[in-house]
């Protein structure tokens, strides 16, 4: 009989952060489930996401018409340069001019859409809610006063992104690097700041702001990955923006539910107990 050999510390590790990173990418699909399930709550969750679609492509349209003025721009060393290095470095210029556009738009568009949509998706969060159990001890906001909350979070997010923005709009301009690592580092990031701003609603409902927002996620890490970078994927999509943002902050309600411990099963959907006593960071 063959003894059985214990898997090491770092394969554990490993397959501990992948299931739960697994885990986060299926919360995006319970959220377009939930979500999919009220035709009329579907229509009234695109209508906010197609306004800032319609803008959106616009300036996108805009960037990628003057890519090449704008590498020229902020390239102006090497004019002198003879043609081939000097269409080379523009080139990588122009596709980091729009890497970096691409991720400012995608953190951009959900919190603008968030803002104008947000009497719809706060509705949409509401009904996930509702379906596994309710909210404890429910904080009440008037409209303005959540929108000075959304409005003030979101920059805080949107600040952040650009100062991890600049950076990898800096690498990109490596060889190689910039071409195959940047994006995978992007994409992470971008998914990270994604999930803490649409767990703005729910978390917001418990009257908990950005900084314990930052702790809760921050204690599942792999989890909140998993969903931020599937969205992040799916924004990138041609209309993947306007047609998934609803169902993004149904996913969203569920993993802020999962970070505070509290069900996301229907099976053991019993009412909530306070969160009061507990730190969103051990959640």
């Amino acid at each position: 009989m063959q003894t059985a050999i214990p898997a090491k510390p770092g394969s554990r590790r490993i397959g501990s952060f992948l299931s739960e990173f697994g885990s986060g990418v299926g919360l995006l699909f319970r959220g377009l489930a939930v979500y999919g399930r009220s035709p009329l709550l579907v229509l009234l969750g695109i209508v906010p996401a197609m306004i800032s679609g319609a803008l959106y492509l616009a300036g996108l349209g805009t960037l990628v018409y003057f890519a090449d003025e704008l590498a020229a721009l902020i390239t102006p060393f090497a004019d002198d340069w003879s043609d081939g290095p000097r269409q080379l470095l523009r080139l990588v210029a122009g596709f980091a001019l729009l890497g970096l556009g691409g991720l400012l738009g995608v953190l951009t568009f959900t919190a603008i859409t968030l803002v104008i949509g947000d009497p719809f998706y706060e509705k949409i969060s509401e009904r996930v809610e509702e379906r596994y159990g309710g909210v404890p001890d429910e904080v009440e906001l008037s409209f303005w006063r959540s929108l000075r909350r959304s409005l003030a979070d979101a920059a805080r997010l949107l600040g952040r992104s650009v100062l991890f923005g600049i950076p990898l709009f800096v690498a990109g301009f490596v060889p190689l690097v910039g071409q195959f690592v940047v994006p995978v580092i992007a994409a992470m990031v971008g998914g990270w700041f994604l999930a803490m701003g649409l767990v703005g609603v729910p978390f917001q409902r418990r009257g908990l702001r950005l900084a314990q927002r930052q702790r809760a996620l921050r204690a599942r890490r792999p989890l909140t990955l998993g969903f931020g970078v599937a969205v992040f994927l799916c924004f990138l999509i041609p209309l993947g923006a306007v047609l998934l943002t609803p169902a993004a902050v149904a996913g969203a309600t569920l993993l802020a539910r999962r970070t505070l411990d509290q069900p996301t099963d229907r099976r053991s959907s019993t009412p909530a107990t306070s969160i009061g006593t507990a730190s969103p960071g051990t959640a």
